[in-house]
C-alpha cells in the first residue's frame, strides 16, 4: 500500500515517526523517577507520558510544515507526507493544533509551576526548522529540544528542578546533537546547494566524526556528573557504563568514506542507549 492510499493516522504516524518518541520518552521517566527517588504515582506517569507525546508530535509536525519546500527540493525528502501530497497542509495544521491542545492539557495536570512554563519548549520547536538557514549550532538546538524532557519531567511530579537535573538535560543535549551531527551527512550536498548550513556542510565529513566523538564523550561525562549529586547506587553506575559502551559500539558502525551502517548507529542503537539507561535507573531506585 502507497502511503498516499493508507488510512489517514498511519499517514499522520508516519509524518511525524511517532517510533522515533523512544529517543526522549525513556529519558522523561529517567527525570521523573530521579526527581521522587522512587514511583512518582501512575496518574504522574501517564501525564507525563501524555504531555511528551502531545509535545513531540508537535515538535515533527511544525518541522514537517516550515520545511515543507526545503523536503520537496531534496530526493531524500521528497517522498514525505507533504511535498508528495499524502497530506495537506490543512491536515498537518490541524495536527499541531491537537498536538498543542494535548500537550497543554497534560501540563496542567501536573504540578503548577509547568502551567506556566510550557511556552517555552513550544517556542523552541517553532524556532529549531529556522536554524539550518542561519546557523551549522541548529544540532545543539535540536539537542536542548529533546534536553528538556527529563528536566521538564523532574519539574512536573517534584516542582522544583536541582543542578543535576539541568546536568541530566545537558547530558540529553548532547547525545542528541552528537548523533543529529552524523544525520547530517545524509544531506550534505542537497544543504550545500541550497545555502543551509549544518556541522557537515561547515567541517566535513571528518569533522563530524570529530564532533560526535566529543558530543558523546561529554554526554557519558556528563551523566556521571548528575550521579555524583543524586542518592544512586550501583545500577545508576552501570547504566552509564553501558551508554559509554553503546556509544563507542555506535561510533564502530560507522567512519569516514563508510557509511553503509549509518542507519543502524543512528536509529536502532541510540534507541537501545535510551531505553537501557531507563532501566537501570529503575533498578537502581527500586534497589533502594
Amino acid at each position: 500500500m502507497s502511503t498516499a492510499s493508507a488510512p489517514l493516522p498511519k499517514r499522520l504516524a508516519s509524518l511525524v515517526r511517532i517510533e522515533h518518541t523512544v529517543f526522549a520518552l525513556p529519558f522523561a521517566y529517567v527525570g521523573a523517577l530521579l526527581a521522587v527517588d522512587g514511583w512518582p504515582g501512575t496518574v504522574a506517569m501517564w501525564w507525563v507520558t501524555v504531555a511528551m507525546v502531545g509535545a513531540r508530535t508537535l515538535a515533527m509536525a511544525l518541522n514537517r510544515l516550515l520545511d515543507a519546500e526545503l523536503d520537496a527540493r531534496n530526493p531524500r525528502t521528497a517522498s514525505r507526507e507533504l511535498p508528495s501530497g499524502a497530506l495537506t497542509r490543512t491536515q498537518v495544521v490541524l495536527l499541531s493544533a491537537a498536538a498543542l491542545g494535548v500537550f497543554v492539557l497534560a501540563a496542567f495536570q501536573l504540578d503548577p509551576l509547568v502551567r506556566w512554563l510550557w511556552p517555552i519548549p513550544v517556542a523552541l520547536f517553532v524556532v529549531y526548522p529556522y536554524l539550518k538557514r542561519v546557523t551549522w549550532l541548529c544540532h545543539l538546538w535540536l539537542g536542548a529540544c529533546l534536553g528538556l524532557a527529563p528536566v521538564g519531567a523532574w519539574l512536573a511530579v517534584a516542582g522544583t528542578a536541582p543542578w543535576e537535573a539541568w546536568v541530566l538535560g545537558a547530558a540529553v543535549l548532547v547525545w542528541v546533537a552528537g548523533f543529529d551531527l552524523f544525520y547530517s551527512l545524509y544531506d550534505v550536498d542537497h544543504d550545500r546547494a541550497e545555502g543551509l548550513h549544518s556541522w557537515a556542510v561547515r567541517f566535513g565529513e571528518r569533522g563530524v566524526f570529530t564532533g560526535a566523538r566529543a558530543l558523546h564523550g561529554a554526554a557519558v561525562a556528563l551523566l556521571a556528573l548528575a550521579g555524583v549529586g543524586l542518592d544512586v547506587g550501583l545500577f545508576y553506575g552501570l547504566g552509564v557504563a553501558a551508554v559509554a559502551a553503546l556509544l563507542a559500539y555506535e561510533h564502530s558502525l560507522v567512519r569516514p568514506g563508510d557509511l553503509r551502517r549509518l542507519d543502524a548507529a543512528f536509529f536502532t542503537v541510540n534507541g537501545v542507549i535510551s531505553v537501557v539507561f531507563l532501566c537501570f535507573v529503575a533498578l537502581d531506585v527500586a534497589a533502594r
